[in-house]
């Protein structure tokens, strides 16, 4: 029965440690993600975490939670329009300039007056 206990606290102390990471390294991203505060500030809030983790953490979260909350969802919204503005960048090429790339392998020698042809057939199609 014995044994029983001590797995039970070993997943109990494993999910405990996992979440205490979580939240430190959330709180180090937040602390490099956030441009309004000074250096000092940041490398007091490590030393603090470093030294006394878990009072600085909870310090940290009720002074700073709706703050953290705004940064995250603003990394969150540069991420997704940077990942557009990629996929609008590489799939987005006007029918003009399908066939411009297409007219610069043509004359390269990369491919032939055949194969430009469909690929001009095609970008206008």
């Amino acid at each position: 029965m014995s044994n029983f206990w001590d797995i039970i606290w070993l997943i109990l102390s494993t999910f405990v440690f996992v979440a205490y990471l979580l939240v430190m390294f959330q709180i180090i991203a937040d602390l490099f993600r956030n441009t309004k505060m000074g250096g000092g500030a940041k490398a007091l809030w490590i030393i603090g975490l470093i030294f006394v983790p878990m009072l600085t953490a909870l310090i940290y979260i009720v002074a700073n939670g709706s703050g953290m909350a705004k940064r995250q969802q603003e990394a969150l919204e540069r991420a997704k329009s940077d990942t557009d503005a990629y996929i609008r960048q590489v799939a987005g090429k006007s029918p003009v300039e399908q066939i411009a790339d297409a007219k610069s392998l043509l004359d390269a020698g990369a491919i032939d007056a055949e194969e430009f042809a469909k690929l001009k057939s095609k970008a206008l199609g």
